[in-house]
C-alpha cells in the first residue's frame, strides 16, 4: 500500500482559491527536497481533457485490472479504492486518477488528482465529501497492453463498516449464538447485524438473515444439532454506514451432545512423597470426529479457590492431589461448541488420615472456636497451611492459616456453628509456597499431613444393637451375635458394649450379671451358665457421656444334664429305624440292579403251552399202548394222526414225565400213559408192572443223547418238562387201529 506523507483537505471549495497558491508552494517545496522518497506518494493535479487524451489507448479487458471499489469512513477525511490485477500484465504498475465535478452556482470547475507509479494493489485518496466521484486505475500505462478499470459513486454512499474484527460462536440445545467485536472507529456506529447461514455444501442461504439483539450477540434458532453450518455475518445499514459488507465465510461445526465416557481411574499413593497421591484418568468420546479437544476442570469439594481448568487433545489426564475430597468435570469441545460434562467426586481418603491420629488432636472451645495441634515440627519446613474439617454427608469447611511460630492454631470464629452430638472429621494439609498461603493451582499444591475425629458435645447412645441372635448353646455356655449401632445413633466416640443378662423367671426377679465388651466386636460367649435354665439378654453401648438404651430382651435356654447322651441314643435310634423301615426295599432294589434272578422256566409261555396239550390233546388221542412182556423196556404208543405230526420220526423219543424233582407230586403228573387194555375203571394192564415204571423214573436224562450241554434255553426247559428215563429204543408208531394183545 502507497504511503503518503502529507494529505490535504479540499472538502471547502470556498477554502481552495485561498489556498491554492500556497498549496502548490509548499508541494513544490517538498518535492524540491526530496523528490526521489515522495515522488510516488502525492497526487499530481491534472486536467482531465489531458488525461483522457494522454491514456486513450488503454481500455477495458477481461483480462486486465478489474474490481475497483472506493470506500471510506465515517468522519474521515480518508478514502480507500482497492483493485485486483490483470491476469498477463508483465509490469505490475499503476496509475490512479480521481476526478470530480465541483458546482457552485454561479460557477463550477473539475477536480482531477493522480496517483502515479503504485506498486501495490490500494491507495488512500482525499476528495470531496458533497460531490459524486469517479475512479480510473491504469495498469501498465507504458505498454500498449495498458487496460483499466472504472468507479463512480456519491462520497455519501461510500461510508463503510465492517465486517467484524473478532467472532465467536457457541451451540447448544438446537441454537447458535454468535457474539461479535466490531473495529474500535466503528463501535460507535454499529448498532445491529445480521447473519446469515446454510449447512456446509448447500448452495442457498437462510430465506431471510437473523438480527442480532444488538451490536454484540445474536442468537439463531432451530438449527439441526447434528449439521454443521456456514454463517457470514454483516451489519445493519445506517447513514453512517452506508455500506455494510458479509463477512468472510465461518465454517461452525456440529453440535456435541454426548458425554465424555469414564474409562478408567486410578488412585495410588506416591512413595517419595508423603501426604499424596497421583490420580490417573482415562475416558472416551463417542464422536471422535466432532471435538477438537477437552477442557477438565477440577477444584476442592470445599470450594476453596482455584478451579483449575485443563485444556488436553488427549483423552487421559495425571494430576497429583492431596487426600482431600475433589469434584472433576470432563466435557469435549470444538469451536462452537461444548459437550455435556461427566462429572465424578474424588473421594478423601480416609486410611492415610487415619492411620495419621495421635499426630493431630482437636481441642473444642465453643461452637463457633477450636484449636488444632500438630506433633512435628513443621515451622522448619511450612508456614503456609490449610485445615478442612466436615460431618458426614456435608460440604468440607476450610481455612487457611500462616503459622511460622507454633505447633497449633486456634481457629475462631468458625464460618458455620459446631452441632452437638454430631462427629466431624478434620485434616491438615501442608503448603509449599510461602509467599501466600492461598492456593494459587490445584494440581501439586499440597499435601496432607494427618487426620482425625471429634465431638463438639457428645452424648449417650440414643438406639442399641439389633438382630441380636444366640447360636452353639451348650449346658454351660452360649455364643451371641448383633448388629452394631448406627453412627448417628452413636452421638460420640463407642466405648463398647454392655452385655446384661440374667436367669429368666417370670415369677421372681432375679440377679442380673454384666460384661464388658470392646467397641470392635459383634458377638461374645457367655460361660459358667447353669443347664437347662432359660436367660434373658440385653445389650448396650455407651460413650464418654454414658451407657445407651438396651436392646429388646433375646431369651434363650441351656441344655439338660445329659442331654448330649440322651441325644446320642435318640441319633443311633433314629438310623436304626430308617434302616429298618427303609433298607429292605433299597437291599432289593439294589438286588435287581446288580444281580439280576434267573427266570423259572415254569413261567414260560412255551412250558404253559406244552402243558395244555399234555393236558388236553395228547391223552384224548392215546388209543393203545402195549408193553411186551418179552421187552419190559419197550413202549408203543398208538394216537390219532392229527395228534403225532406224521414227519415226526417213529424213532424220536416221546419225553412223558416232568423233572424228577416233582415226580411224587399228584398234581405236577400229567395222566399221559394208557394202555389198551386199560378198563373203564382205570386199571392198569397186569402186563405193566411197578418195576417197568421203576425203570422208567430211574433213568437219568442226561444219559439221552438228545439232552442239552448248552446254557438255559427253551429246548432244555422242554426236556426238562418231559418225563424223564425214556429208554433209547422207545418208538411212537401211528397206527389207525390197535395191535392184538398177546
Amino acid at each position: 500500500m502507497a504511503h503518503f506523507g502529507f494529505q490535504f483537505d479540499f472538502s471547502d471549495p470556498r477554502r481552495s482559491s485561498c489556498v491554492s497558491h500556497s498549496h502548490v508552494f509548499i508541494l513544490g517545496l517538498i518535492l524540491a527536497y526530496d523528490t526521489s522518497f515522495y515522488v510516488q506518494a502525492f497526487p499530481v493535479k491534472c486536467e482531465s481533457t489531458d488525461i483522457s487524451l494522454k491514456y486513450q489507448h488503454c481500455g477495458i479487458h477481461p483480462d486486465g485490472v478489474h474490481d475497483l471499489d472506493c470506500f471510506g469512513k465515517y468522519n474521515s477525511f480518508k478514502n480507500t479504492c482497492v483493485w485486483k490485477p490483470g491476469n498477463h500484465a508483465s509490469e505490475k504498475t499503476y496509475t490512479l486518477i480521481i476526478q470530480q465535478q465541483i458546482i457552485y452556482l454561479p460557477w463550477s470547475k473539475n477536480y482531477c488528482q493522480a496517483y502515479m507509479n503504485i506498486t501495490d494493489v490500494s491507495a488512500r485518496i482525499t476528495i470531496y465529501t458533497k460531490f459524486n466521484m469517479t475512479a480510473e486505475v491504469l495498469e501498465s500505462v507504458g505498454s500498449t497492453n495498458c487496460t483499466k478499470a472504472v468507479f463512480r459513486g456519491s462520497p455519501k454512499s461510500l461510508l463503510r463498516c465492517g465486517p467484524p474484527e473478532k467472532v465467536s460462536f457457541s451451540r447448544h440445545s438446537g441454537q447458535l449464538h454468535v457474539n461479535v467485536s466490531w473495529p474500535t472507529e466503528e463501535k460507535k456506529l454499529i448498532e445491529y447485524y445480521s447473519v446469515r447461514y446454510k449447512p456446509a455444501g448447500s448452495i442457498l442461504w437462510s430465506e431471510s438473515p437473523v438480527q442480532s439483539l444488538n451490536r454484540e450477540t445474536c442468537v439463531v434458532d432451530n438449527l439441526n444439532s447434528s449439521l454443521l453450518y456456514t454463517v457470514q455475518i454483516q451489519c445493519v445499514n445506517s447513514n453512517k454506514c452506508t455500506q455494510c459488507v458479509w463477512s468472510k465465510a465461518y465454517a461452525v461445526p456440529a453440535e456435541l451432545t454426548s458425554q465424555p465416557v469414564i474409562v478408567s481411574l486410578h488412585d495410588a499413593d506416591i512413595a517419595e512423597r508423603k501426604g499424596r497421591r497421583q490420580l490417573a484418568l482415562t475416558w472416551k468420546f463417542p464422536a471422535e470426529e466432532l471435538h477438537d479437544g477437552y477442557y477438565v476442570s477440577i477444584g476442592k469439594a470445599s470450594g476453596e479457590e482455584p478451579c483449575d481448568r485443563i485444556s488436553t487433545s488427549q483423552p487421559e489426564i495425571r494430576l497429583i492431589l492431596s487426600y482431600s475430597p475433589y469434584h472433576l468435570n470432563i466435557s469435549a469441545v470444538n469451536n462452537a461448541s461444548t459437550s455435556p460434562a461427566v462429572s465424578l467426586t474424588i473421594p478423601q481418603r480416609e486410611d492415610e488420615p487415619g492411620a495419621g491420629a495421635g499426630k493431630l488432636n482437636v481441642t473444642v472451645h465453643s461452637n463457633t472456636s477450636f484449636t488444632i495441634y500438630w506433633e512435628d515440627n513443621l515451622i522448619k519446613t511450612y508456614v503456609c497451611y490449610s485445615v478442612e474439617w466436615m460431618k458426614k454427608g456435608h460440604k468440607a469447611e476450610y481455612m487457611p492459616f500462616y503459622q511460622n511460630t507454633k505447633n497449633y492454631r486456634t481457629l475462631s470464629p468458625l464460618p458455620e456453628p459446631l452441632e452437638p452430638y454430631k462427629r466431624y472429621s478434620i485434616i491438615l494439609h501442608t503448603r509449599p509456597d510461602k509467599d501466600t498461603c492461598n492456593m494459587k493451582r490445584v494440581n501439586n499444591s499440597e499435601s496432607t499431613y494427618g487426620g482425625t475425629q471429634f465431638y463438639f458435645t457428645e452424648g449417650a447412645p440414643v438406639s442399641a444393637p439389633t438382630n441380636i441372635n444366640s447360636y452353639n448353646v451348650t449346658q454351660d455356655s452360649a455364643a451371641l451375635q448383633w448388629a452394631a449401632i448406627p453412627e448417628d445413633d452413636i452421638r460420640g466416640f463407642l466405648l463398647g458394649y454392655i452385655i446384661h443378662y440374667a436367669e429368666y423367671d417370670h415369677r421372681e426377679p432375679s440377679t442380673e450379671s454384666n460384661i464388658t465388651v470392646d467397641p470392635e466386636l459383634n458377638s461374645y460367649e457367655l460361660t459358667d451358665l447353669k443347664s437347662g435354665t432359660a436367660y434373658k439378654v440385653q445389650i448396650s453401648g455407651f460413650t464418654q457421656a454414658g451407657a445407651g438404651v438396651r436392646s429388646t430382651a433375646s431369651l434363650f435356654k441351656t441344655n439338660h444334664q445329659g442331654y448330649s447322651n440322651l441325644s446320642g441314643v435318640i441319633t443311633v435310634f433314629a438310623v436304626l429305624m430308617a434302616v429298618l423301615i427303609f433298607g429292605s426295599p433299597l437291599i432289593k432294589r439294589a438286588k435287581v440292579i446288580l444281580w439280576p434272578s434267573i427266570p423259572n422256566p415254569g413261567n414260560s409261555n412255551t412250558i404253559q403251552k406244552i402243558e395244555g396239550t399234555c393236558e388236553l390233546e395228547l391223552l384224548e388221542s392215546i388209543n393203545t399202548l402195549k408193553v411186551e412182556e418179552r421187552d419190559t423196556n419197550s413202549l408203543h404208543i398208538v394216537e390219532e394222526e392229527d395228534v403225532i405230526p406224521a414227519s415226526m420220526s417213529p424213532s424220536m423219543p416221546l419225553l412223558l414225565h416232568a423233572s424228577e424233582d416233582k415226580e411224587d407230586s399228584p398234581e405236577t403228573t400229567c395222566p399221559w400213559v394208557q394202555t389198551d387194555n386199560e378198563g373203564t375203571d382205570g386199571d392198569i394192564p397186569p402186563d405193566v408192572t411197578a418195576e417197568t415204571f421203576s425203570d422208567i423214573r430211574q433213568t437219568d436224562l442226561h444219559t439221552s443223547p438228545f439232552a442239552f450241554q448248552s446254557g438255559y434255553t427253551t429246548m432244555e426247559m422242554f426236556q426238562q418238562a418231559m418225563p424223564q428215563g425214556v429208554p433209547a429204543n422207545m418208538s411212537v408208531a401211528r397206527e389207525s387201529e390197535p395191535e392184538e394183545a398177546d
